[in-house]
């Protein structure tokens, strides 16, 4: 009998209240487009005929959808495996325990919480809608609700943020019901307002600063059970995103609504950033950004990311062998076995190191 294919699917919801000052993904804050936005959505999976293992709502805030439009979604899904990971992207301020709930009943089995920081004047230059207290309010509400697989997004090197405030927000994530976080370093995208600022320049860590920072988030989570499974990604045994590991080993996707990708038989689409557009079409419209996605330098590129995998010395070529014992000299990648794999101190510059690889 022939073993069902299944992939993952990412749903892009571009929905918010208001964007982000720092935040480059496509939004819009016209909510009223939700049940529009829906049924362009069903059509589209429907035409698919898709059946997924990992589902992803991201966004956007996809919190900003009822539960029953979530529902529909789903429903839409030819066939979604038993053991599938469903996750839902989460602002903190637009969540009840009862909304939670329902969710969960609607099919969502893992959420993932905007959290970014809790220090108050940090979040108030992010231009967040949620304090600290919201946050953890959120996190507690989702385990209450009877969620057992939570991430929270952290943020590194923003404004205000120093080793002290850096301490305490980790210090206290690691309190709460989390088996999942995921830290990224802020990075100033042109066209949005922080990158129209010179003022924020002017309060963010230097890049001394934010490799400690950097260096500091990794031990301080390991220590509490996070153990590193990617560049920016920290999880208990047992709890690493299991769709968002699809995309560093290559693994095939589909991705609906506007700005979603998708990779399918070794081909990458992208849909136009137009909600509008999306409703509007049958079906979505999608340009080929790659028709040979999948080659061995992509792989080294994506695959190193993971820092517990990593990659086999057999997929170098042989001229690059003396370069990776260089690195290894430098305490920027570790070898176990065959395989090889970024250190922290790697990571830091990890786009030097796929350059000198690949």
């Amino acid at each position: 009998m022939e073993r069902k294919m299944y992939r993952g699917l990412y749903i892009h919801v571009p929905f918010c209240i208001r964007k982000c000052p720092y935040c480059d993904f496509y939004s819009v804050t016209q909510t009223s487009l939700a049940d529009d936005y829906t049924s362009a959505v069903v059509r589209n999976i429907k035409a698919q005929n898709i059946s997924a293992d990992t589902v992803y709502f991201g966004g956007g805030t996809p919190s900003l959808l009822t539960a029953e439009q979530i529902s529909t979604m789903l429903s839409a899904v030819s066939d979604i495996a038993p053991n599938a990971e469903t996750t839902m992207e989460c602002n903190p301020n637009s969540v009840s325990e009862k909304y939670l709930s329902e969710i969960l009943e609607a099919g969502v089995n893992r959420i993932s919480f905007g959290v970014q920081s809790l220090s108050d004047k940090e979040l108030t230059a992010l231009g967040g809608l949620h304090n600290s207290e919201t946050a953890v309010k959120a996190i507690r509400s989702a385990y209450k609700a009877g969620f057992r697989s939570i991430s929270a997004d952290l943020m590194l090197a923003t404004a205000y943020q120093t080793p002290e405030t850096l301490s305490e927000t980790l210090e206290r994530l690691c309190t709460l019901p989390l088996n999942h976080v995921s830290a990224y370093m802020l990075k100033i995208e042109e066209g949005t307002p922080y990158g129209r600022s010179d003022t924020i320049r002017t309060l963010i860590p230097d890049e001394d600063e934010t490799a400690d920072m950097y260096l500091e988030a990794v031990q301080k989570l390991e220590e509490n059970g996070f153990a590193q499974y990617e560049i920016s990604n920290f999880a208990h045994k047992g709890y690493e995103s299991r769709h968002n590991l699809k995309y560093w080993r290559c693994e095939e996707y589909f991705g609906i609504g506007p700005s979603a990708h998708s990779y399918i038989n070794g081909v990458r689409k992208a849909c136009p950033p137009s909600v509008e557009d999306f409703i509007k079409s049958e079906l979505q419209t999608e340009t080929v950004t790659e028709k040979n996605g999948g080659e061995t330098d992509e792989k080294i590129m994506l695959r190193l990311r993971l820092t517990q995998e990593g990659i086999p010395l057999s997929a170098l070529a042989q001229d690059k062998l003396p370069i990776v014992e260089q690195l290894k000299k430098h305490g920027l990648l570790r070898q176990n076995g065959e395989r090889i794999m970024l250190t922290p101190s790697g990571c830091l510059v990890s786009n030097g190191i796929i350059c000198e690889l690949t």
